[in-house]
């Protein structure tokens, strides 16, 4: 009988909460830092080698997720005693689900079910948080959490002082990854440690949130071996990083830096696995992810299309959401998961082998903090059979949708005194949709279009704005998304 080994299994919680718990850029770059340490240096203490890359037993330690495993009993039973207890101690408000499956000689595939299943349980039973307090204690302004030490004039709580203690060189680590730099090569002065230093002529920014599609699938098919699924985990964090590296050359080839200042416009969060959260500048998101989308394709096809298919390689799908840098920045990233989610199963219903690769956006109108359906409600659909939510916009040719490409033309049609001209009439026709209905509607585009030259572009734009195509019996027009994403691009709030 051959020497009894186990796979450990962690999933990380409550880390977007984590990382977007204030509007301070600073807080929300060393948040980032820190949940990256949680799968890699964090747990190195319990592991075989320091060096994760090179360790046989490490299987998947990336995105939050850790997949390792031990051959003695007595080191998989410090990991799971101590190592919550580590990483509540180095980011409080992160937690924990642990589980452990013992491994049988050529049952890998069997273990790795069981252990998913365990963790699916143990996640609904979360642990207690640290970050409570008496009802009589000092807070923090910011976060509402018990303050734990005073710094000048501000009371921190325990975990933003984590995310600010030894800020620098480590909090520019993922920009490094992002960026393609060589570490210890970034002009630090160029870094964005504040939402303003990253903002132009308006305040817009974005949150940009894009994942894999089809990666259960690809799991599943690699999955029972030990040996794969460890290097399938190690080459997709790669991958990602790269396509990341070559949408930030595609965004940063013109001088997009701001008038107001020299900071890269561009602050990545989340770099891990098939994840990707970045900060941008709203003038530059729609870019940025044409190009994170197109990228990640195309890295992929070599690596990985004996896996997926022959001369195919792995698809993502992103959420834009368009924000004031005053917004709560954690319900933008929720609004850009769920356009995200949102994306991925309108792709799917199109592939559900291998979804093609999409977008989904939303600018964010008002203070109302509400979810996307709700949004979609009272904003996008001004009658039952009428929809203003016209995505998600593919990387490809797809039937009755719009490509990326094709609505960043359309929007730079616009870019000129006729084109101001039709952009008030087609706010006007929207007003009409929302209070009048569609019978006044038809009449206000009637008048439109015979102001227009008949032989020029914009004519020919501005009748398929207000051309709705039937989809799942509800008539959607994209000019809402027109206005919305040429309102972020060009509009001037600050001189």
């Amino acid at each position: 009988m051959g020497k009894k080994r186990y796979l450990y299994g962690a999933a990380v919680q409550g880390i977007q909460e984590f990382i977007f718990q204030t509007n301070e850029l600073k807080d929300i770059v060393g948040a980032s830092e820190l949940v990256e340490m949680v799968c890699t240096s964090a747990f190195d203490d319990y592991a075989d080698l320091k060096n994760h890359e090179e360790d046989p037993n490490s299987i998947v330690r990336a995105a939050g997720n850790i997949k390792y495993e031990f051959d003695e009993m007595e080191k998989c039973r410090k990991a799971v005693r101590e190592f919550p207890k580590k990483v509540q101690s180095m980011a409080p408000g992160i937690t924990i689900s642990q589980a452990v499956v013992e491994l049988k000689e050529g049952n890998f595939d069997v273990a790795v079910d069981e252990l998913e299943n365990k963790l699916r349980i143990q996640r609904n039973y979360p642990m207690r948080s640290s970050t409570w307090g008496m009802l009589g204690v000092r807070r923090s302004r910011k976060t509402g959490l018990p303050a734990v030490i005073k710094v000048k004039d501000d009371y921190l709580d325990d975990a933003t002082f984590k995310k600010r203690k030894d800020r620098g060189d480590a909090t520019v680590r993922v920009c490094e990854k992002a960026f393609g730099a060589v570490s210890g090569t970034l002009n630090k002065n160029e870094i964005a440690f504040d939402i303003e230093e990253m903002t132009n002529l308006n305040d817009w920014i974005a949150i940009i949130h894009a994942d894999g599609n089809g990666l259960g699938q690809v799991i599943q098919k690699i999955g029972r071996n030990k040996e794969e699924l460890a290097k399938f985990s190690k080459k997709l964090d790669e991958l990602t990083r790269q396509a990341a590296v070559k949408a930030y050359e595609d965004t940063m080839k013109e001088d997009v830096f701001s008038y107001f200042n020299r900071c890269i416009p561009v602050r990545p969060i989340v770099l891990s696995g098939d994840d990707l959260t970045v900060i941008i500048r709203g003038d530059l998101a729609l870019t940025y992810a044409e190009s994170f989308l197109r990228h990640f394709e195309e890295v992929t096809v070599q690596a990985m299309s004996d896996i997926v298919e022959k001369g195919k390689g792995l698809t993502a799908c992103a959420g834009i959401a368009f924000i004031k840098s005053s917004y709560p920045f954690y319900y933008g990233y929720e609004l850009a998961e769920a356009l995200c989610g949102r994306a991925k199963k309108r792709a799917k219903e199109i592939n559900s082998t291998l979804a093609p690769s999409c977008l989904m956006f939303h600018k964010v109108q008002d203070s109302f903090v509400e979810s996307y359906d709700e949004i979609v409600k009272r904003e996008l659909m001004p009658c039952d059979d009428v929809s203003f939510e016209f995505g998600p916009y593919f990387l490809k040719e797809q039937k009755d949708y719009w490509k990326i490409s094709e609505l960043k033309n359309n929007v730079t049609l616009l870019d000129n005194d006729e084109g101001n001209a039709v952009k008030s009439h087609l706010r006007q026709w929207l007003s009409i949709m929302h209070n009048g209905g569609k019978a006044q509607a038809v009449q206000k585009r009637k008048r439109l279009m015979s102001m227009l030259d008949s032989n020029s572009k914009l004519k020919t734009l501005t009748e398929d704005l207000m051309t709705g195509i039937a989809l799942d019996k509800i008539e959607k027009y994209p000019v809402y998304d027109v206005l919305a994403l040429h309102s972020v691009n060009s509009q001037v709030t600050r001189k």
